[in-house]
């Protein structure tokens, strides 16, 4: 294990993400063996209530099966903020996203949570990084994730691993058609805090080159998950690539497809057809 650090509280992502625009600089390097850490964490009940209403999750006595991530996201900021980390911040792409539900985790629970960086590699476009984050109930890890983030231009360490294989999908069909409002990312950013300027106005969107706001790819994998309520098993992983960005406002098509006891998904432009996201669930 790293070093750990215990963080009395979450960290407020607003302030760190504007100090990361006015500061932050890829210096390179391996990755900081920092474990961020918080403890028996408490779960408030109206905020999980907001997020399952944003996600079009049931609202229930158990978490909905992203919900982890969005506590154990502000560690990950903090993380990528840290000037020990090799790469900036600012233009970090999450390009793929993995999530275990070992067990149901119900809202009243005391939760452990920790996070590190992991498996910094080439790729074709730069280089990759990996923020796993685990959560433990009584000694028990419960939930555990894997983000990983593209820094596009940036060098990986030669001696590291090769590029991460793409996640591929078998045939779905179309099964819902959503209209995603303009407003869809700062909805999302209001219950998650994931103020990422790239999601919250066109005007903060195109300061770091996107020509409109884009959606939360965490938001369109909830919510894809969301369709699947009442269909998914107590324990399972699912495995999301997050391809073109979806452009606010946009309407696109929800198809999922039955697979070896599990489900594939993708949401698509309805007017191009073009991949936003693609997933694969599986029981563990």
């Amino acid at each position: 294990m790293g070093t750990p650090v215990v963080l009395p509280s979450a960290p407020a992502m607003g302030p760190l993400f504007a100090k990361a625009a006015l500061t932050a600089r890829g210096r390179g390097g391996p990755l900081p063996d920092t474990h961020l850490t918080r403890v028996a964490v408490a779960v408030d009940p109206a905020q999980v209530a907001d997020y399952a209403e944003v996600c079009r999750f049931r609202f229930g006595d158990t978490l909905p099966p992203t919900f982890p991530h969005v506590l154990t996201f502000p560690l990950q900021v903090a993380l990528m903020a840290d000037r020990s980390f090799p790469l900036a911040l600012p233009g970090l792409v999450h390009v793929r996203n993995r999530v275990d539900v070992v067990r149901p985790v119900s809202v009243t629970e005391k939760l452990d949570l920790e996070v590190w960086a992991d498996r910094f590699t080439p790729h074709r476009s730069g280089a990759t990084v990996d923020l796993v984050a685990s959560v433990r109930s009584r000694g028990d890890e419960v939930w555990r994730g894997r983000s990983t983030y593209l820094a596009r231009g940036a060098a990986a360490p030669v001696a590291s691993a090769p590029d991460v294989p793409d996640l591929a999908i078998g045939d779905v069909a179309q099964a819902a058609v959503w209209r995603v409002p303009d407003d869809a990312g700062r909805r999302y950013a209001k219950v998650s805090g994931d103020v990422n300027p790239i999601h919250l106005s066109g005007l903060t969107a195109k300061a770091f080159g996107f020509e409109r706001a884009i959606a939360h790819g965490m938001w369109v994998k909830a919510r894809a998950l969301a369709a699947l309520s009442g269909r998914l098993p107590s324990a399972f992983s699912v495995d999301v690539t997050f391809r073109k960005p979806l452009f606010l406002p946009s309407t696109v098509t929800l198809s999922t497809g039955r697979r070896d006891d599990g489900w594939d998904l993708a949401v698509r432009s309805a007017k191009a057809g073009a991949d936003h996201v693609l997933a694969t669930v599986r029981p563990l």
